[in-house]
């Protein structure tokens, strides 16, 4: 299996597609056979699923990403887990356990599940520029 977290400082970054680096990781039967962090190669609407998808990445953890986000990787049969905190090391612990368990996506606006209203972005004040 192949994992990709998106990454700031050591922890799992809030914000998938906004995140410096990603840490990829091949794990083989519960072990992490090689890690590597690459730069995030940039945030341009569904770019990262198409990069991921060649990279053969089966899954991608973060802390929250868009619903355009969640849904194009979906149709690459990646799976987006969201809603995970806390620092890598741990999250690739549980991750090897088999007890990581995302949530909800900590880019929800409001509280709440919020069918209806999701946004495709979240409110960081980082529009404009791309």
């Amino acid at each position: 299996m192949k994992v990709a977290i998106s990454t700031d400082s050591g922890y799992v970054s809030a914000h998938f597609g906004r995140c410096p680096e990603f840490t990829i990781l091949d794990i083989d039967d519960g072990k992490v056979v090689n890690k590597q962090m690459i730069l995030n190669p940039g945030h341009h609407p569904g770019f990262l699923p198409g990069y991921f998808e060649q990279m053969g990445i089966n899954a991608v953890i973060a802390g929250g990403g868009g619903t355009r986000a969640q849904m194009l990787f979906a149709e690459k049969n990646i799976q987006f887990v969201l809603g995970v905190t806390g620092e890598i090391d741990d999250v690739i612990d549980k991750l090897c356990k088999g007890e990581l368990e995302g949530g909800e996506s900590l880019c929800s606006p409001g509280a709440g599940k919020g069918y209806g209203v999701e946004k495709d972005e979240c409110d960081h004040g980082e529009h404009g520029h791309h």
